[in-house]
């Protein structure tokens, strides 16, 4: 009496595959209208802090306040504020006010939860990117996540939050 101990079953498991993990997938992912309306919004946010603090004060210190250089004192204070404000409001709160009032939020596709790395390199590199060639943003409309360039070099993607079927 002889047993086969070869076949143990394990290739009568479910495999992983794609088609699994899309159904799965309960996210609806904001397509590029509803980031586009968001991100207007955080523009106009964050001119408004510059309007409303960064340019007082530098008339209240006779600092000068016109376009002298891309390198000028303005315009570095005036990056630093719109990458801080990009950085800091994904990391704390996975969500920037523009994404707020519209319900959308930021998630990480292949982590649990956004990482500094992975915030920064989306927010920082990636947008540079993006902002440096423009129509890269349309890429937004074309993938099946509705993933911006940057979304795609960070491994996270846009959802409306209240949405989560």
């Amino acid at each position: 009496m002889s047993m086969d101990i070869t076949n143990t079953g394990v290739d009568s498991l479910p495999q992983h595959s794609d088609e699994t993990s899309k159904a799965c997938d309960f996210n609806h992912y904001a397509g590029f209208w509803m980031r586009f309306w968001a991100y207007l919004v955080d523009i106009i946010i964050i001119t408004s802090i510059h309007r409303i603090i960064i340019y007082p004060v530098f008339r209240l210190f006779d600092f000068p306040t016109e376009n002298t250089g891309l390198f000028s004192v303005i315009n570095i204070l005036t990056a630093l504020v719109f990458y801080l404000y990009f950085v800091l409001m994904t990391k704390y709160f996975k969500q920037t006010l523009g994404k707020m009032i519209f319900g959308l939020k930021v998630i990480p596709l292949k982590k649990e939860k956004l990482t500094w790395d992975t915030v920064i390199f989306r927010e920082w590199i990636g947008r540079f990117i993006s902002a440096s060639i423009w129509i890269l943003y349309a890429v937004v409309a074309f993938q099946p996540k509705k993933q911006g360039l940057h979304d795609l070099f960070a491994d996270t993607a846009v959802v409306h939050e209240k949405r989560r079927r």
